[in-house]
């Protein structure tokens, strides 16, 4: 299979003497929350010593980042229209601004009801005549209530943020036992879409895209089911891999012919295709199926999208290698009472290591999260879904006050120092059992280094350029430290926010090292697996 790329260019830029004394920005939390997000400068001074020297290598990089992010539910919604408006825009501000904030770039929604719903519902809950299928589309009011108001909150704190959908279930009417048993299956739960309703299912889909264009919300890029090997979800819609390759050409087809862009990532489930032997690398067989073939739309079919309720995340480097050119993002994961998801000593690691980077250094283009914010008593939520879950935030009974669990830190240290357009970079050298890292470039010329120690006690690591330019970075123990360098940030010393960490944070790093410069010349990097051009 053919490699595609395309082009990063980084531009070199002059710096003031000012702006060199701003040599970059470490944050860190470990599992006890001594360390919460807590933000420090770097400063620039030279270390005596370069042993123990992780060397970034810009000129060898991987895929391009698209961002990070989480679940915008009907919940998570409701939860945060309780606060009260400044205190609300206070979080969403200190969580999602490029400028202000974490920059967190990416978010996912349902397409009709999910689990944490107010109830069950599909945009077409009625079957219309004949000659107009879904003449009774609409929006319900957990969007137009709930979800588009906060929406359009994010989109004005960060215009570029990209959002992802997707159908828990298509309208009832829509579902028949299966293939080889046409009855009608008109219930939430289970049933296959029907092969006569493919293409107005493809139209439902166009539909809600319009339907949110009007509202000023762009839709980045869908899945055609969620979870389509899971039928008892409280919501759900069985849909084998050769039933979804058949419905992705309708749908592929009806979004050139309406004018959109919009992205297609197929399967959006387990790494382990829930154990079933027939649906196996369930992405890969909709490829092979498509080879050779040609249909209008084909181009929009991005990718594959995967959770991590089941398997191995080894099975993202299977996909890739099968086919190189298709892109790869996570989409969920959950922390709740089943892996103590409240308790970050415990929690922290998992999520930092298995969501945040493994998922990058296999290839993935993003990873999103399940619910931004639910209450102390997970909730609200629908009978049949999830019970046990947790949200990246915890929410009091006042509506004020809240608790950040894991998810966020892993989205937010992410975040905050890769940005939208970064190409994950290679390294060579220190390596130390348990420490997991990932390193990257960002557009601007920024690099970045992410890593999660494990390990009870701590560590010191250089960063290097491989030119005996370096920062020594101590690694706290059971902590997730975030690096950006050679970037101008402003007055230096000060948390995101007042539970953010210490207000000004502790004297506990030896940040040495010179400036590493961009290249003295126009720099031309290449990121893997993306079609279009990045300036």
């Amino acid at each position: 299979m053919k490699l595609r790329y395309s082009i990063c260019f980084l531009i070199p830029a002059l710096m003031s003497c000012a702006a060199m004394a701003q040599e970059g920005v470490v944050y860190t939390t470990d599992g006890t929350r001594t360390f919460s997000l807590t933000k420090n400068v770097m400063t620039g001074e030279k270390s005596d010593n370069i042993r123990s020297a992780i060397v970034l290598k810009p000129e060898q990089t991987y895929q391009t980042i698209d961002g990070f992010g989480f679940a915008i539910t009907y919940s998570s919604c409701y939860n945060l229209l309780k606060m009260s408006q400044d205190d609300r825009k206070q979080l969403l501000v200190r969580t999602f601004s490029p400028s202000e904030g974490y920059g967190v770039s990416y978010v996912r929604i349902s397409i009709g009801c999910n689990d944490f719903s107010s109830t069950e519902y599909s945009l077409c809950d009625e079957k219309g005549p004949q000659e107009d299928l879904l003449r009774h589309f609409r929006l319900y009011t957990d969007e137009t209530d709930y979800v588009i108001p906060i929406l359009k909150e994010i989109l004005a704190i960060n215009p570029d943020l990209k959002i992802i959908a997707a159908p828990w279930t298509c309208p009832r009417w829509m579902k028949i036992e299966s293939l080889n048993n046409t009855a009608a299956h008109y219930s939430w739960t289970d049933g296959h879409l029907s092969p006569s309703y493919y293409k107005a299912y493809a139209d439902y889909f166009v539909k809600f895209i319009e339907a949110m264009r009007n509202e000023g919300i762009h839709i980045h890029a869908v899945s055609p089911q969620n979870e389509p090997l899971n039928p008892g979800n409280c919501a759900s819609l069985y849909m084998p891999w050769n039933e979804e390759a058949g419905f992705v050409k309708r749908m592929a087809t009806a979004f050139k012919q309406a004018g959109l862009s919009t992205k297609i990532y197929l399967f959006d489930h387990n790494y382990n295709y829930d154990g079933k032997e027939s649906e196996q690398q369930y992405p890969a067989k909709i490829y092979q199926l498509y080879e050779g073939t040609d249909f209008e739309g084909k181009e929009l079919v991005a990718g594959a999208a995967y959770h991590n309720y089941g398997g191995s995340s080894d099975e993202l480097n299977v996909i890739h290698d099968l086919y190189p050119d298709k892109e790869l993002i996570f989409t969920e994961a959950s922390i709740g009472t089943w892996n103590n998801g409240r308790n970050l000593d415990s929690s922290l690691a998992d999520c930092m290591v298995n969501i945040g980077l493994h998922t990058m250094n296999k290839h993935c283009i993003g990873a999103i999260v399940w619910n931004f914010m639910l209450d102390m008593q997970r909730g609200p939520n629908l009978d049949g879904g999830c019970q046990t879950c947790y949200g990246a935030i915890d929410i009091a009974n006042d509506y004020k006050s809240y608790t950040y669990n894991s998810h966020y830190y892993v989205i937010c240290h992410l975040s905050a120092v890769v940005k939208p357009g970064a190409c994950r970079i290679a390294t060579e050298g220190w390596w130390y059992e348990g420490v997991t890292y990932s390193a990257f470039r960002n557009a601007d010329g920024s690099m970045a280094v992410v890593f999660y120690n494990s390990n009870s006690k701590e560590l010191k690591v250089n960063i290097a350029d491989g030119e005996n330019r370096y920062n020594q970075i101590l690694l706290p123990p059971r902590a997730a430290v975030s690096v950006l360098m050679n970037t101008n940030q402003g007055d230096g010393v000060r948390p995101l926010g007042a539970d953010a960490g210490a207000t000004t944070a502790p004297v506990y790093y030896t940040l040495n090292g010179v400036r590493t410069p961009a290249p003295t010349r126009p720099g031309i990097y290449i990121c893997q697996g993306r079609k279009e051009m990045k300036n």
